[in-house]
């Protein structure tokens, strides 16, 4: 008789899947990252495979009830014991459990946040480059031409810049982890042209 609550349980893990299918593609098709956010695709996928899963175990398990000849799913019924039962009913607390970290993780799971874009961090990566380097090469010229003013302008704003988008990135929030490098930064200064 455990194939009575198998039934229940994978029919509520099928809808419960289903949700969180709905849950990912919904904020991904409204910002049209279904293509260009893979990962996130991918994982929506995975959520309705396994909500046409669980939902075929309930379908089968129950036709018979209604008068459906159905071979496989008189196995299944005869086949359904106590330790399917029981992880079933874990698969169903563990999908509902999932919603309420959504509600507590709010704006984190809002929209494709979830899935993050990764334009826009690749975006993000070269705007830092683009403003460092060439503030450092601005810095190179000027102390090659002896205008050493000039070159600590070009570093200052460098370092600003590179600031400024650093904490674009990471957000103004207060971080109460120590943002430090693991190692110390190695910068190679190699030979001078023209030295031995």
């Amino acid at each position: 008789m455990s194939w009575y609550l198998g039934a229940a349980f994978n029919a509520g893990i099928a809808v419960a899947y289903l949700f969180v299918c709905l849950a990912i593609l919904r904020p991904l098709a409204r910002s049209k990252q279904l293509r260009s956010n893979p990962l996130g695709a991918a994982t929506a996928a995975i959520f309705f495979t396994c909500a046409v899963h669980h939902g075929g175990h309930a379908v089968h398990m129950l036709l018979p009830s209604f008068g459906v000849s159905d071979p496989a799913g008189l196995a299944m019924r005869e086949a359904w014991t106590w330790p399917l039962t029981v992880w079933d009913a874990v698969g169903l607390v563990v999908a509902i459990y999932y919603f309420t970290l959504r509600r507590t993780y709010g704006p984190l799971m809002q929209g494709a946040a979830l899935f993050e874009d990764l334009r826009r961090r690749e975006q993000q990566a070269l705007e830092l480059n683009d403003s460092v380097l060439q503030g450092l090469v601005v810095a190179k010229l000027a102390l090659d031409l002896g205008d050493s003013a000039r070159a600590g302008a070009a570093l200052s704003s460098s370092i600003a810049s590179a600031s400024d988008i650093i904490t674009d990135l990471l957000g103004h929030e207060h971080f109460t982890v120590e943002l430090l490098r693991s190692s110390p930064a190695v910068i190679d200064l190699g030979e001078e042209p023209g030295r031995p």
